[in-house]
C-alpha cells in the first residue's frame, strides 16, 4: 500500500535532510516529481544538461539535481548517492558495459561508506519503447539495459563480502515503466503519472519508517507489544493450554467407558455414561477458539506477514457483485413462519443484504463515488433504525428492565470490540458502529424505563399513557437537538474520565461527536415508527394474514405509489449532491424518507411479506461481526486497503480471503453467544458478583492504558 503524502506530511519526514539525485535525464524527471510533492508550484526549467538546485528554507529542506550522465572519474568525487548511465553516448558498445562494469567496481566501496550513514538508493534503468525512439537512440535497447541492470545490481550486492550490502535497490520504477512505457511520447522518458508514482514510492520508502502513516504498508517496523498485548497473549496461551489438558483427560477417561465385549456371550456391554458438557469446557473451549482466531487477526494485520494493496474503485468492481447477490438472495426464497411487519425473518434478511453492500462498498473503495456514498450512509441509518425499533417493541411488549436483559445487549454488541482493542492496540471508538449501538440502546432503556414506566400491558389502549409515552419521546427529541447544536457540552460530557478512554480518538471526541451527529434522529425514528405500528397492530387496523395486504386495496396501493415516488426521489437527490459536507448536513432529517419508503415496499404486498431470502437472513444474523471483523483480516491497515493472503491472483485472494473471513465471522457469533449465557447468569446475586469482577477488569484495563500512554509521551 502506497501513502499519498501531503505536503506538510513530506515537509516534517524531510526536515533539516539533503537529497540527492544523481544521472541523466530520466533522473532529473524523478527529482522533479519528488520536489513537486514538496512544493507543486516548481517548474520544470533550467538548462537540461546542469545541476539543478532545490531548497525550501522554512522546512529547511534541499534537494538536488546533478547531471551525471554516464559513470566516471568524475563521479568519484561525489560522496552522495548516483544512478545513472548513458548507452547513447557509446553507441551501445560491449566495451561501454566492460567499462561500465569497472567504474561500478571502483566507485561501490564509497557508496557502501556513504551507506553506512545515510540512505543510499540505486534506481534501476527503465525499459524502453524502441519503436517510438529517434534514429539518435536507437542503440539504446532493451536486452543492454538488461544487461547493465543486471552487473550494477550483481557488483553493489557483491561489494561487501560477509554482510548484505547497504545500497538499498530501487526497482520499483522499471516495474512501473514495464507497464506504462507505451505511454511514452518519445520511447525513452516516462509519461508524467507514472514519473508521479514512482516519486511518491520512493517518499514512502524513506518516509514511512518515520511518520508511520496506517494506509503506508511498506518499510515499517512491525509496532512493539504492548503491555496489554502481553497479558492478552498470555492469557490465551493459558486457555490454550488448558483445553488441551481437559480434552486429554477427557478423552483418557472416555476410553475408559468404551464397549468391552462379553467372553462367554460375545455381546457388547456398553458402559458409556453420557455426561452433560460442563461450563468449564465450554469456556475453556471458547476461549482457546478466540485465542487462535485472535492470533489470526494479529498476523493478518499487525504482524507484517501478509502483503496489502491499495483500493481503486471502479463501477464495475462495485456494481458488478452487487448484481451477484442479489441474483443469489431471490434464489434461496422461503416462506417466512409469521406474516407480522418486520418479522423476524424479514428484519435478519435486512440486515444481511445491507450487511453484504456495506462490505463491497468498502472493499471496492466506492466512498470516493458520492451517490453511491449517499446510499450506504442510509443503510448504516436504517441499522440504527432497527435498533431503535427492536429495543423500543421489546420494552414495550415485555416491560423487562431487569438488569440481565441489559448485560445481555451490552455483552453481545461488546465482546468482540473489546477482545480487539485490546488485541489490536485500537481505541474502542475506532469501531465507531459499536459505540454507536451501544450508547443509543442505554439512551432507549434509560428513555424508557425512567419513573413513569409505560409499557403496553399498563397502556392498554389508554389515551392517557400513549400520551405520556409520547411526551417521553418529545423530551428524547429535544435532548438530542440540545446535543446536535451543542459541540462543546457534547465535548465536555465525552471528554469526562473514564468516557474519555472509550470515546477519544487521536486525542479528542470530535469523530465520536461527527458519526452520532450524521445519524442523531433516525433511532428516535424507529422508536417512533415502532410505537405507532404497534398500537395500530393492537387496535387491529392492520391485516397481516399471509397473502393479505396490510390496508384495504386503495390506500395499500396509494401508499405504495408513495413510496415508490419517495424512495425514487431520494435517489435522485442522493446522486445529485455536490459535496459529502452538503449532503451530511441534510441526510439526519431526510435519511427516514427512504428507509421508511422501504419498509411499506417490502410489507404493505401480502405476497411480498410472506417470503424471505434464507441466504440474507443468514448472513443478517451474523451482520455484526462481519462488519467488525472486516477491520482486520478481509481489508487491510485497519480499512484503509485490501488483505493480500495470495499475491498475484487477486479474483482466487478474494474468494479465499473471503471465505475465511466469513467462517471466522459465524465462529466468533458462535463464541459469543455461548460465553454471553455462562458470563451473564440469570441470577441476580451472581450477576452482580460478575459484574463486580467485569467492573475491576476494566478499571486494571483504564489503568494499564494511562501508564501505556504516559511511556509513549
Amino acid at each position: 500500500m502506497m501513502h499519498k503524502y501531503k505536503i506538510s506530511e513530506a515537509k516534517n519526514c524531510l526536515v533539516d535532510k539533503h537529497i540527492a539525485f544523481i544521472g541523466d535525464s530520466r533522473i532529473r524527471q524523478l527529482f522533479y516529481s519528488f520536489v513537486k510533492i514538496i512544493n507543486p508550484q516548481f517548474k520544470e526549467e533550467g538548462n537540461k544538461h546542469e545541476n539543478i538546485p532545490f531548497e525550501d528554507k522554512i522546512a529547511s529542506v534541499k534537494v538536488d539535481f546533478l547531471w551525471h550522465p554516464e559513470v566516471n572519474g568524475s563521479m568519484k568525487q561525489c560522496i552522495k548517492v548516483w544512478t545513472e548511465w548513458s548507452i547513447k553516448i557509446h553507441n551501445g558498445s560491449s566495451e561501454a558495459l566492460s567499462q561500465y562494469k569497472m567504474n561500478i567496481t571502483s566507485i561501490a566501496p564509497l557508496l557502501e561508506k556513504l551507506a553506512k550513514t545515510s540512505d543510499v538508493y540505486w534506481v534501476l534503468q527503465d525499459p524502453v519503447y524502441e519503436d517510438l525512439l529517434s534514429e539518435n537512440r536507437k542503440m539504446i535497447t532493451n536486452e543492454k539495459i538488461d544487461a547493465y541492470n543486471e552487473a550494477a545490481v550483481s557488483i553493489l550486492n557483491s561489494s561487501t563480502r560477509n554482510s548484505k550490502s547497504n545500497v538499498k535497490m530501487f526497482s520499483v520504477s522499471k516495474l512501473i515503466a514495464q507497464e506504462t512505457i507505451m505511454e511514452s511520447l518519445d520511447g525513452l522518458h516516462l509519461p508524467e503519472s507514472s514519473r508521479e508514482t514512482s516519486a511518491m514510492i520512493l517518499m514512502n520508502v524513506y518516509c514511512n519508517k518515520i511518520l508511520k502513516p496506517v494506509d503506508g504498508s511498506c518499510c515499517q517496523p512491525r509496532p512493539p507489544l504492548t503491555l496489554i498485548q502481553k497479558l492478552a497473549a498470555c492469557f490465551f496461551t493459558l486457555s490454550i493450554t488448558g483445553y488441551l489438558i481437559f480434552y486429554i483427560i477427557h478423552r483418557n477417561a472416555h476410553r475408559k467407558n468404551k464397549p468391552c465385549t462379553d467372553l462367554e456371550s460375545g455381546e457388547e456391554k456398553k458402559n458409556i455414561i453420557n455426561t452433560p458438557v460442563s461450563s468449564l469446557e465450554i469456556l475453556l473451549q471458547s476461549f482457546c477458539k478466540l485465542g487462535l482466531i485472535m492470533a489470526y487477526f494479529y498476523m493478518c494485520d499487525r504482524a507484517n506477514l501478509f502483503m496489502k494493496e491499495n483500493k481503486f474503485y471502479t463501477h464495475s468492481s462495485f456494481f458488478i457483485p452487487i448484481i451477484y447477490i442479489l441474483v443469489l438472495g431471490v434464489f434461496y426464497n422461503e416462506n417466512t413462519k409469521e406474516t407480522k411487519v418486520l418479522n423476524r425473518e424479514q428484519t435478519d434478511e435486512w440486515k444481511g443484504w445491507m450487511q453484504l453492500v456495506i462490505l463491497i462498498y468498502h472493499i471496492s473503495g466506492a466512498s470516493t463515488f458520492l451517490p453511491v456514498y449517499m446510499h450506504i450512509r442510509v443503510l448504516v441509518a436504517a441499522y440504527l433504525f432497527q435498533t431503535g425499533y427492536g429495543h423500543f417493541s421489546y420494552f414495550w411488549i415485555k416491560g423487562d428492565f431487569g438488569i440481565h436483559r441489559v448485560c445481555q445487549v451490552l455483552f453481545r454488541l461488546n465482546f468482540l470490540v473489546v477482545v480487539l482493542c485490546i488485541v489490536m492496540d485500537r481505541p474502542y471508538q475506532f469501531y465507531y458502529f459499536v459505540p454507536l449501538v451501544t450508547v443509543w440502546f442505554m439512551i432507549i432503556y434509560i428513555t424508557l424505563s425512567l419513573w413513569p414506566q409505560i409499557i403496553q400491558k399498563k397502556a392498554n389502549g389508554n389515551c392517557f399513557w400513549h400520551f405520556g409515552l409520547l411526551l417521553k419521546l418529545g423530551f428524547l427529541l429535544l435532548f438530542i437537538c440540545f446535543l446536535a447544536y451543542s459541540q462543546g457540552a457534547f465535548e465536555k460530557i465525552f471528554s469526562l474520565w473514564p468516557l474519555s478512554k472509550c470515546f477519544e480518538l487521536k486525542g479528542n471526541v470530535y469523530e465520536w461527536w461527527f458519526r452520532w451527529r450524521l445519524d442523531r434522529y433516525v433511532v428516535f425514528h424507529g422508536m417512533l415508527f415502532a410505537f405507532i405500528y404497534l398500537a395500530l397492530q393492537k387496535r387491529q387496523v392492520l391485516s397481516e394474514g399471509k397473502g393479505e395486504p396490510l390496508f384495504s386495496n386503495k390506500i395499500s396501493n396509494f401508499l405504495l405509489f408513495i413510496s415508490v415516488v419517495s424512495f425514487l426521489t431520494y435517489s435522485i437527490w442522493a446522486s445529485s449532491c455536490k459535496n459529502k459536507a452538503e449532503c451530511n448536513e441534510l441526510h439526519p432529517s431526510v435519511s427516514v424518507v427512504q428507509i421508511l419508503a422501504f419498509i411499506l415496499i417490502r410489507n404493505i404486498p401480502g405476497y411480498a411479506r410472506s417470503v424471505y431470502s434464507s441466504f440474507f437472513a443468514w448472513f443478517g444474523k451474523i451482520s455484526l461481526e462481519l462488519f467488525i471483523c472486516q477491520y482486520h483480516i478481509w481489508l487491510a491497515a485497519d480499512t484503509r486497503g485490501i488483505l493480500v493472503l495470495i499475491p498475484g491472483n487477486p479474483m482466487l485472494n478474494i474468494i479465499v480471503s473471503t471465505f475465511i473471513f466469513v467462517c471466522v465471522a459465524h465462529e466468533i457469533s458462535q463464541i459469543t453467544n455461548d460465553l454471553a449465557q455462562i458470563i451473564i447468569p440469570k441470577d441476580n446475586s451472581s450477576l452482580l458478583k460478575r459484574l463486580a469482577c467485569i467492573a475491576a477488569f476494566f478499571c486494571g484495563l483504564l489503568i494499564l492504558s494511562s501508564i501505556q500512554d504516559k511511556s509513549k509521551q
